[in-house]
């Protein structure tokens, strides 16, 4: 039985005017911890995450692994929302994970892609999803926890990748670039199954005006989201579960300055799972 991750880290935007800061130490550090749990780590850090890159990845870990392997996937970014093309949203909107040419080539990776990916796995594969982004709502400045420090939601609007022809309208008739999605659920919330298996962590709640904050901790800059939780991972004693862990992460946010509530999506038996074994 096979252990492997796979953790990206984007912190460059070009062309949006929305980088961030934290992200590639995000994905450092989850896959330093998942190492010495004894995965098999592959990265995709800033340029290597374009779409491409991403899916193949994914596709490569996902669709090579066997019965009884585990499977840990990690992403820090902006998330984003695009208008549904084929009817099946109910708001109308895609959302998306947000690949390092997101404007440069003008797609994001959407939650129909990132299931139809999830959906090759085979039999007995489990999965844990830890996603340190945020797909829905208006962007705002978190209070800043250091002085000089430069916090963001990791959300992207639509106006800052998307043409305008492509963007939905207002009730004007006019494109709406930072239009609020009435719901908003991760895409690795969309590719997730119950049924499998799967585990889901997030830095905050789905749907509208939930954010995960690109923040500033003692001088360095990380997700509020990871820096708890690994910091409540080093905590956890011997066999503690990922209900243990979420418990553990929860006694630090949400904070006064990162105010984000961390959830955990998954079966009772999930839940009850050894953490990263």
């Amino acid at each position: 039985m096979a252990k492997k991750a796979l953790c990206i880290g984007i912190n460059n935007y070009p062309g949006t005017h929305m980088d961030l800061q934290g992200c590639v130490n995000d994905a450092n550090d989850w896959a330093a911890a998942l190492a010495e749990r004894g995965f098999k780590v592959a990265k995709l850090l800033d340029d290597q995450a374009t779409k491409a890159a991403m899916v193949t990845a994914m596709s490569d870990l996902i669709g090579k692994a066997g019965k009884g392997d585990s499977l840990v996937i990690t992403f820090s970014g902006h998330g984003t929302y695009q208008p549904d093309e084929d009817g099946d949203e109910v708001d109308g909107l895609d959302e998306a994970l947000c690949p390092y040419d997101l404007q440069t080539k003008g797609e994001a990776l959407i939650d129909d892609e990132i299931r139809a990916i999830f959906g090759a796995r085979k039999a007995g594969v489990r999965i844990v999803l830890i996603s340190d982004s945020c797909h829905s709502g208006t962007v705002t400045r978190a209070a800043r926890a250091e002085k000089d420090a430069d916090t963001r939601p990791r959300f992207m609007p639509m106006g800052n990748w998307l043409p305008a022809k492509l963007l939905p309208k207002d009730r004007a008739g006019k494109p709406a670039t930072t239009m609020v999605a009435p719901a908003g659920t991760s895409p690795l919330m969309s590719a997730y199954s119950n049924k499998l298996g799967d585990l889901l962590l997030s830095g905050c709640k789905e749907g509208p005006n939930n954010y995960s904050y690109d923040a500033r901790i003692a001088g360095r800059f990380n997700g509020a989201f990871t820096y708890y939780a690994l910091k409540a991972l080093k905590a956890l004693k011997e066999g503690a579960t990922y209900a243990d862990w979420h418990k553990a992460i929860v006694k630090y946010l949400p904070s006064a300055s990162y105010p984000q509530s961390p959830q955990i999506v998954g079966s009772e038996g999930a839940r009850k799972g050894k953490v990263l074994a």
